[in-house]
């Protein structure tokens, strides 16, 4: 899908019941779909967790992207911070990549929790050690890496925080 992309119209929205039609069209690559969740599956881990919240990123009123927000249930076992939310689950479809989606959607980010989830202060995220392009994203997107790693079910997972 060719599209010329106003990157200032770039938003974050709540996932409603509206966007299911898109998201069953949702294209990965098979490299991206080794490190993330599909869209469909992630809505319904949350649809059984209230603390987990969907996210569709929109660029021109079309759903390209989609990530969680998880509250302390998810990000617990990443930091003792109450009031963290753990990004998780973050893709942009691939006809939608390098488009400065991805780039734009962690600018804004951080204003979307602040008037969402007022009590939150920070955003952890783990990524995987040989997600290599992920890892680049977020650290040109000011999060930190403080040394802390876990294991994933595909292998080593860095932790990194957004102070916000």
């Amino acid at each position: 899908m060719s599209l010329t992309l106003d990157i200032d119209q770039i938003t974050l929205e709540f996932y409603n019941e509206g966007f299911r039609e898109h998201l069953q069209t949702y294209d990965l690559s098979e490299d991206h779909s080794y490190y993330t969740a599909f869209s469909l599956d992630a809505i319904e881990m949350c649809e059984q967790e209230e603390d987990r919240n969907p996210i569709i990123i929109h660029a021109n009123g079309l759903p390209v992207g989609f990530f969680v927000l998880h509250g302390y249930n998810g990000v617990k076992n990443y930091t003792n911070n109450e009031n963290a939310l753990l990004l998780r689950a973050y893709s942009v479809r691939t006809s939608f990549q390098g488009k400065g989606i991805a780039k734009k959607s962690m600018q804004i980010l951080p204003a979307f929790i602040k008037e969402h989830f007022r009590d939150a202060n920070e955003v952890i995220l783990a990524v995987n050690k040989r997600n290599v392009t992920a890892q680049s994203l977020y650290k040109k997107s000011g999060f930190n890496d403080k040394g802390i790693r876990v294991m994933g079910i595909k292998g080593e997972l860095f932790v990194y925080h957004l102070a916000l």
